[in-house]
């Protein structure tokens, strides 16, 4: 995100207060819902971001690769915000957009926000339908459950959804957004508050995970893809980038062994780029960063190494 566009979103504080999603379509069967077709969505999303690579998880943990085609843009945002420089001259082979902006003006010619990634984009009209991260990942669960592989993991069952619900407002408010409110705060009191709250929320989860493997014990949910994407970019983009620096995720064995346990796992393994993130990150738009330098480490061969739990837990495969 560049300086211009953060000014428009920090509070009198000096807090970084995130823009509103627009876009907010609900699928299934009641009046106002669109109805979930395969083949008629197309799912744009980014490697550095971690809200998009929430439903890239989400999408390929529940086998909707054919139902929901997929787009992906550069990992470092031009002045014209995120653009398709990874496909064949710039321009998404499908959408034939060079510019998500593009589909986002085609939804509201008077949109005047970012437009942001993930977007689940109406292929017959090339118009965002939703960019709503807080609910996407809940609309493949159910909505397109009929286009889910047979053997799908439930990450979204009834019975827990009350208690997901809750956790997920914990994750976005104190773990997942708290990273950024620290890395685009323009205060020092800001920024403290912020650091505070993400590494007190971190205590809280490493304690949590302690003696099970999930954050709701044994099932996998969406509450553990949603800790996933900020645990994947920790070490090598917030705690240099945002200055989130008391520990990093290394420094904490319960949840360095579940984010490796979740790595490890095709759907998150396949849609995690390292060298994406670090880019979006350190390079680009990032004016402490004129040279645009990126890292060389650290080290992610380690997110490799065999998960080891305690004796008397060990990993049900």
């Amino acid at each position: 995100m560049s300086t211009s566009e953060t000014q428009k979103e920090i509070a009198k504080d000096g807090t970084f207060v995130r823009q509103q999603n627009r876009f907010k379509q609900n699928f299934g069967n009641d009046k106002n819902d669109l109805k979930p077709e395969a083949g008629r969505y197309r799912l744009i999303w980014g490697e550095i971001c971690p809200w998009s690579h929430r439903a890239a998880i989400v999408r390929h943990l529940l086998g909707l690769e054919e139902a929901i085609s997929i787009g992906k843009v550069f990992p470092v945002r031009s002045e014209s915000g995120w653009h398709f420089q990874l496909d064949i001259d710039e321009e998404d082979p499908v959408l034939k957009i060079h510019y998500l902006a593009e589909a986002y003006i085609a939804a509201d010619a008077n949109y005047d926000g970012r437009a942001t990634i993930p977007a689940l984009i109406d292929i017959q009209t090339g118009k965002v339908v939703n960019n709503d991260y807080h609910t996407l990942t809940n609309q493949f669960e159910v909505a397109f459950k009929p286009f889910q592989k047979k053997d799908a993991p439930d990450l979204y069952p009834e019975k827990l959804r009350k208690e997901i619900d809750a956790l997920n407002v914990i994750l976005f408010n104190e773990v997942n957004n708290a990273v950024y409110q620290a890395g685009f705060a323009h205060s020092q009191r800001a920024y403290e508050t912020a650091y505070d709250k993400l590494f007190q929320r971190l205590d809280w989860l490493e304690k949590r995970l302690e003696n099970q493997r999930y954050l709701f014990g044994e099932q996998l949910t969406d509450s553990d893809v949603r800790l996933y994407v900020t645990l994947a970019r920790f070490d090598a983009a917030y705690y240099p980038v945002f200055k989130v620096n008391r520990n990093r995720l290394i420094d904490f064995p319960n949840l360095w062994r579940y984010a490796r346990d979740l790595y490890q796992q095709p759907a998150f393994r396949d849609t995690t780029n390292f060298e994406s993130i670090k880019k979006g990150y350190q390079a680009g738009s990032n004016s402490t960063n004129p040279y645009n330098i990126v890292a060389k480490g650290p080290d992610t061969k380690i997110w490799d190494e065999p998960v080891i739990y305690p004796k008397g837990r060990e990993r049900n495969a």
